[in-house]
């Protein structure tokens, strides 16, 4: 599907939709755990819809009810799914869901979109075997099977995206024995930090250094059932604060809890120190009249932040330079060359980095880009035509339904002229 944006003013409230990291490690913890779960207020997309297909597959009874979702589990001990499970574009479903499979003593096979084949798996599937896992990954991705039982033990990990990690930390206090995982660095460590509130929440126990680099996990652990409220994600919520930065007549964006260790909530200090005008209140309102000017901007804990934020960048006077984000080339995408390749044709210069992006701020004209297939490719330029001179089109714009399937009818409820074709 092609989305055509024209210029346009965005005004009003909206309410931000649930987090699509707490929904997977949700549903992930349900399925592993006894009794009956509830999620409350879960994220509905594509990415969670495939995770939750999976969890059924592997076991799980699913009801899906008036926002909410009840999932009784199986107590750690799946049912062999007799086919290939799809993850379709769900890189974080594939990670967690594969470390709860390795706990199981029958061959797990995954599989996924023509995105999830490029996602980096190796070296995770490489920590199974260090367990004990039987891995057959020719690619060293997609598609690849497994079998355990992984029973614990001493494994080293690769801190290069949060998610290997994450996976490592739900399903190894459920082996037969004790653990120690060690990683000589870890990017994204706020996600890290939501995997460990949901440990917590499970009633799972674990210990580690200062710096995260070493955990201690007791085995024989059990997962408590649990009824727990998905809250806002941080991630989608960049899109209307940028939005309202560069097009808003005064945009209220409502649901953002900053208690939260979601580490994309570091965007609005991000958008503060370009230049943003916000005002905190029991809601947060992007006050009209923003002034941007481009700056230095560390994105280890956010990187899921870096299209938009190079479209603050390419509205911003001088230079904005996203840095200490290597892994935002292994997610959906290499988003940091999608970003270098798309914004010249909007008349924006921009230069990749080993680990970051430049962005040169100017005047951004209207013209045709195209999302590569990655929904925060696709909502950043839809958030960019917005302010453009001149109508911007956006090709495979669809795939924003992958995190955020309300994008299109929550900024035309604000304003924005989006045209579906």
């Amino acid at each position: 599907m092609k989305l055509t944006v024209k210029p346009s003013v965005l005004k009003g409230e909206i309410a931000v939709s649930g987090s699509k990291s707490h929904t997977i490690r949700g549903i992930v913890a349900a399925l592993a755990g006894t009794g009956k779960s509830f999620l409350r207020s879960p994220l509905e997309s594509a990415d969670t819809l495939a995770v939750l297909d999976a969890a059924k597959l592997l076991g799980a009874q699913v009801v899906c009810g008036r926002d909410f979702w009840e999932i009784t589990g199986t107590g750690g001990r799946f049912t062999d799914p007799g086919q290939v499970i799809d993850m379709k574009n769900s890189g974080t479903g594939l990670r967690l869901l594969s470390g709860m499979c390795a706990l199981q003593d029958f061959t797990v096979s995954f599989d996924g979109d023509s995105s999830l084949r490029t996602r980096k798996m190796a070296t995770l599937l490489d920590s199974f075997a260090q367990l004990g896992a039987e891995i057959d990954a020719p690619t060293g991705k997609c598609p690849f099977s497994m079998r355990g039982p992984v029973t614990g033990g001493a494994v080293r990990a690769d801190g290069s995206s949060s998610q290997f990690l994450s996976a490592l930390l739900l399903s190894l206090p459920l082996a037969a024995k004790d653990s120690v995982i060690t990683l000589d660095f870890l990017n994204e460590q706020p996600y890290v930090g939501i995997t460990t509130n949901w440990m917590e929440a499970l009633g799972l126990h674990c210990r580690h250094s200062a710096d995260l680099l070493r955990w201690e996990i007791p085995g024989r652990q059990k997962i408590k059932s649990f009824d727990r409220t998905i809250p806002a994600d941080f991630s989608t919520a960049a899109f209307p604060l940028v939005g309202g930065m560069i097009a808003g007549a005064g945009v209220k964006i409502r649901n953002l809890d900053f208690t939260d260790p979601q580490g994309d909530k570091a965007v609005f200090g991000f958008a503060e120190k370009m230049g943003a005008r916000l005002e905190r209140g029991e809601a947060l309102t992007v006050l009209p009249g923003s002034r941007l000017a481009g700056c230095d901007l560390d994105l280890n804990a956010t990187p899921d932040a870096l299209p938009v934020l190079a479209v603050a960048g390419a509205f911003a006077s001088g230079t904005t330079r996203l840095l200490n984000v290597p892994q935002a080339r292994i997610k959906e995408t290499d988003r940091i060359a999608v970003m270098a390749q798309e914004l010249p044709k909007l008349g924006i210069a921009a230069e990749e980095l080993p680990d970051g992006l430049i962005v040169y701020g100017g005047k951004v004209r209207g013209g045709r880009v195209s999302s590569h297939g990655d929904h925060r490719i696709a909502m950043a330029f839809a958030v960019a035509g917005l302010a453009a001179a001149g109508p911007v089109e956006i090709e495979d714009a669809e795939c924003a339904a992958v995190s955020y399937p309300r994008f299109f009818d929550d900024f035309t409820a604000l304003g924005a002229d989006f045209t579906e074709e």
